[in-house]
């Protein structure tokens, strides 16, 4: 037993304090990856890489939202839409290879949540930026960018005449 002294109705609760359960409203919410693990389908024959992201900022900060990218699974196309959005993610965060899911921990970032077309009361990524609002695509991180180059020299000077002749 632990004794308390508490008084419930000494205690002003506020809107913020009352849990929402329901989909975040559709919209763009700085977001960051916290928690990352790689879990079998239901079905057992591939894996997803599950990602809870937290809002960070604005009316929703707090919220939390899951996000399954199957990564491994024999739909071809279902696996396309998994690299491509974390790819997306990662062109969002300034990382391009990631080794470990850890690696997409802790940056922020803005995320585009919709609603889920087959489920109203879920939520979906579909797609993510830079915090600085600058579309950075995956293939830009990939590609390293050119070396300056020093600007071309004056053309020399023709020898002037000498005075002496």
């Amino acid at each position: 037993m632990a004794a308390l002294n508490f008084r419930a109705s000494d205690i002003q609760i506020s809107e913020r304090a009352t849990p929402t359960y329901g989909p975040l409203p559709a919209g763009e919410y700085e977001m960051m990856i916290v928690k990352s693990d790689t879990k079998p389908t239901k079905s057992g024959n591939g894996s997803y890489l599950e990602l809870e992201m937290h809002v960070v900022s604005g009316d929703q900060a707090g919220r939390r939202h899951w996000e399954r990218l199957n990564l491994d699974n024999p739909n071809a196309q279902t696996v396309k839409i998994a690299q491509e959005l974390l790819a997306r993610l990662c062109a969002a965060i300034g990382v391009d290879e990631v080794n470990d899911s850890e690696e997409l921990h802790d940056r922020v970032f803005v995320a585009e949540i919709g609603i889920d077309r087959k489920d109203s009361t879920r939520n979906v990524l579909w797609g993510a930026r830079s915090i600085d609002g600058a579309p950075v695509s995956p293939a830009k991180l990939a590609t390293p960018a050119p070396a300056r180059q020093a600007p071309p020299a004056a053309p020399a000077k023709p020898a002037a005449s000498r005075p002496w002749g």
